[in-house]
């Protein structure tokens, strides 16, 4: 059966949309996983603001176990994208068998991880004694479906990465609905409140895990899942390859986590709670617009990996430029909704006055720099994609480093509510540094690319 998308053949900029919507749709509905749960939560009689400060203090732990998703299945899908434009059919099929063998041994370990130490580390990641019961219960169920979380994400990438970009959208999308469909019934008919919520997360990924390995296993894909030819060299290749964007998304949880501990710090025992809450709120909103970024410049990376593969610069250059303003668009449109309308979001989760005050000035202070952000993503994401990873997880470590820098200085010198001008403050700053050196390597990078001898392999 014919792919969805050529990626050596089909015109740029159609190319480019029909992979980046689907990916950046299925993102923004992911981020339905965590809203609408925290959204049902939140309006939990009596409980509300406790309960949804619990679910905040768990946010990061998910977003880290995803985090190891991201790091196979990101760093498997472009070096196998190189590798089918290269017309290696053998070389691809390994890459894949190895990262399903890694995402089910790291599903296994993580699991283990966290029930074994989820106490110590939600009171460490900003949990007081009103949120840890309900923080410890949403964690313990969710630790029990690790497995189809890991799956869901890491495989979805290799969907997306053969061209099957609706697929890959579906497969999210199927998850997305049912625990929309699941969590009403859970929490509240059941009467199992946070408890319903977790239930429902995993019973939906579970679903899209299913669909994922039904796709990977059949007929369909030009490479499905295969058992055996284990290789270290394959393995140390992945990871050096996921590595930046298992940085960008984990420390992305180290610094939540980090925030929170802060918030707690100097806003105090009632004070510390409300803001955590409030920054549980903004950071929901900041994955509307963070999540299907990323869906943008991941979706696309096939079309680079691929015709840097088959020695095609031209068509890398122009679908870097097509890339970088489709991100534009989605960054400046997102700017002005949070400008102008934050207020409309925030209802969804409380209906407190002093919270919705403080949580609509919170999500204007977080999204100042967003704009800039495109930049960051596309040149970040852009580098991993042609094998650059070196450079990407350094882009990805300054612009965090600045985060944890911002994070502990500003509430010092002005209160615990200072602490969030670290997000615009890093975005931009960590814009103008990824697009100067991604300027000064990148015609280097495509030069190199067109003086190999024909045939030579990449990465081997």
């Amino acid at each position: 059966m014919a792919r969805e998308n050529n990626l050596g053949a089909d015109p740029i900029r159609q190319l480019v949309f029909r992979l980046a919507i689907p990916s950046m749709l299925a993102q923004f509905v992911n981020v339905l996983y965590s809203i609408v749960d925290r959204m049902y939560i939140g309006n939990i009689p009596h409980i509300g603001a406790d309960a949804l400060a619990g679910a905040g203090v768990c946010g990061p732990i998910v977003t880290l176990i995803s985090s190891f998703a991201f790091l196979i299945g990101v760093g498997g899908a472009p070096l196998l994208a190189i590798r089918l434009g290269e017309d290696n059919q053998d070389g691809a099929e390994q890459i894949l068998a190895n990262c399903y063998m890694m995402l089910l041994v790291i599903s296994a370990i993580l699991t283990g991880v966290v029930l074994a130490f989820k106490g110590p580390l939600l009171m460490w990641f900003g949990a007081s004694p009103a949120t840890f019961p309900y923080a410890n219960t949403y964690l313990t169920i969710y630790a029990f479906g690790t497995v189809f979380a890991i799956l869901t994400s890491g495989l979805n990438q290799f969907i997306t990465c053969q061209g099957y970009s609706k697929t890959a959208m579906s497969a999210v999308l199927i998850g997305a609905v049912l625990n929309i469909l699941l969590d009403p019934v859970f929490i509240f008919f059941l009467g199992w409140g946070v408890a319903g919520a977790a239930v429902a997360t995993v019973l939906s990924q579970a679903v899209s895990a299913a669909f994922v390995l039904h796709f990977l296993f059949g007929i369909r894909p030009r490479v499905r899942i295969t058992l055996g030819g284990y290789s270290k060299a394959v393995i140390k290749r992945v990871l050096s390859f996921g590595f930046s964007p298992f940085i960008i998304i984990a420390t992305d949880s180290i610094v939540i986590i980090v925030l929170n501990s802060v918030l707690q710090r100097y806003g105090g025992q009632k004070e510390g709670d409300m803001l955590i809450t409030c920054a549980t709120i903004v950071q929901s909103y900041m994955q509307l617009i963070t999540l299907p970024l990323g869906g943008i410049t991941s979706g696309t990376q096939p079309i680079l990996s691929f015709n840097y593969g088959a020695k095609q610069t031209n068509r890398i250059r122009r679908a870097v430029r097509c890339i970088l303003l489709l991100c534009l668009g989605f960054t400046g449109f997102m700017f002005l909704l949070s400008q102008f309308a934050p207020h409309f979001f925030v209802h969804i989760f409380t209906q407190d006055p002093a919270y919705i005050a403080l949580s609509v000035w919170g999500i204007r202070v977080f999204t100042l720099g967003v704009v800039v952000l495109a930049f960051q993503y596309t040149f970040v994401d852009g580098l991993t994609a042609l094998g650059i990873a070196k450079i990407a997880v350094s882009l990805s470590m300054t612009r965090k480093l600045q985060f944890f820098a911002y994070i502990l200085l500003l509430p010092r010198l002005w209160g615990a509510q200072s602490a969030f001008f670290a997000e615009p403050a890093c975005d931009i700053i960590g814009g103008i540094i990824s697009t100067t050196v991604f300027l000064l390597i990148f015609g280097k990078l495509m030069k190199k690319r067109d003086q190999m001898p024909d045939g030579q392999s990449l990465y081997a």
